[in-house]
């Protein structure tokens, strides 16, 4: 089964990120399902490198390079960089600024789709 997993929150304003890198790393590891991550709105910043992490919070750039390292992939939302200055050069490496066109294709081949 295919999965899509969006992101919709800042990395450290809220769980959500963390929650759902924990599952989109756990369904991944199964090895028969595919797991696709797409960060939009001010969760753009969680493809973001060289982030300090809070006292008390994980660290989700090491999570996020953890689920990439399996070859897996996680677009950022073109628009969404642009509304807040984040340039292609920031990204965490292994992830791509994608588009809503890039999003609707994952959407309509994903099996389940989850929002975070």
């Amino acid at each position: 089964m295919d999965y899509l997993i969006v992101v919709n929150d800042a990395p450290y304003a809220t769980e959500r990120p963390y929650n759902a890198l924990r599952l989109a790393t756990a369904l991944a590891a199964d090895g028969e399902m595919t797991v696709k991550l797409f960060f939009m709105g001010d969760g753009a910043w969680c493809a973001v490198r060289g982030q300090q992490v809070p006292p008390g919070m994980h660290d989700i750039e090491f999570m996020l390079q953890r689920f990439l390292a399996g070859a897996r992939q996680a677009g950022v939302c073109g628009t969404c960089m642009d509304a807040r200055g984040i340039l292609c050069e920031s990204l965490i490496e292994g992830t791509h600024r994608s588009s809503l066109n890039e999003l609707t294709a994952w959407t309509a081949g994903a099996g389940k789709v989850l929002v975070f």
